[in-house]
């Protein structure tokens, strides 16, 4: 439990309280859990949308993205920025690349790259409650912190002392990749169109980790806090765009 409980207060806001100071195994573990918090925060949204059905699509979606960066408090489009920052700023040297990453200033590459995710993002949440489709609120954030593990358990990680670090030397090897694989035949279940989200948020997470590999030799904690970011988006405009064409 105890874990999943980390994995709970890493990925969200939800109010948890862990009763100690977690031992290092435990915060590797906490990975195993990652996918099942990805579900709650979709559970979550689909509620949300329940609850605002027969509000004005526009205003439903944007108090549903407004609610789902709240859930994360922003954590993952903070890493979104500063690896935007940096893989611009860095000109391709891996050392300039880390360092600017370090830096809290946000430049304006950032801005602009956080203003297009979002706009995509809500775009396509608005397009999906016009069109009364809102299982793909549960998908996203499902799919996007599942290949989380994946990407640790493949990708070194390369800064030292980072929140990853803990994370990358302790994941359980073996029990991942089984329940990656069970997680990913349930999203399944959810039709032809969760097969295409599924395949193009795979190749995302191939690109990305070619990319990483060529620019820094691994990851870090704000590279795969961009994953999550560009799998999400990924998944709502493949989603919606299939929809919209099979109607």
């Amino acid at each position: 439990m105890i874990p999943f409980l980390i994995a709970l207060q890493f990925l969200t806001r939800l109010p948890v309280r862990l009763p100690g100071m977690p031992e290092p195994t435990e915060v590797g573990r906490s990975l195993i859990w990652y996918p099942v918090v990805g579900l709650l925060v979709g559970a979550l949204l689909m509620a949300g949308a329940v609850l605002l059905e027969g509000s004005p699509p526009l205003l439903a979606a944007a108090l549903l993205l407004a609610a789902w960066v709240g859930l994360s408090g922003g954590l993952h489009l903070d890493g979104l920025a500063d690896t935007a920052d940096a893989w611009v700023g860095g000109y391709g040297d891996s050392e300039r690349t880390l360092a600017i990453m370090k830096d809290p200033r946000s430049g304006p590459i950032a801005v602009v790259v956080l203003v297009v995710v979002l706009l995509l993002k809500f775009a396509a949440l608005s397009a999906l409650l016009q069109a009364g489709v809102a299982w793909p609120l549960l998908l996203a954030p499902w799919l996007a912190r599942g290949l989380l593990p994946l990407l640790f358990l493949t990708t070194p990680y390369v800064r030292a002392g980072g929140l990853g670090q803990g994370l990358a030397r302790h994941l359980p090897r073996r029990q991942l990749p089984p329940w990656l694989a069970a997680h990913a035949l349930a999203m399944l279940l959810l039709g032809w169109v969760a097969w295409l989200a599924l395949a193009s948020a795979l190749l995302v997470l191939a690109l990305w980790r070619r990319d990483l590999l060529r620019r820094l030799g691994g990851t870090t904690g704000d590279t795969a806090g961009a994953l999550v970011e560009m799998v999400e988006v990924t998944a709502l405009v493949v989603v919606t765009l299939a929809i919209g064409v099979s109607r």
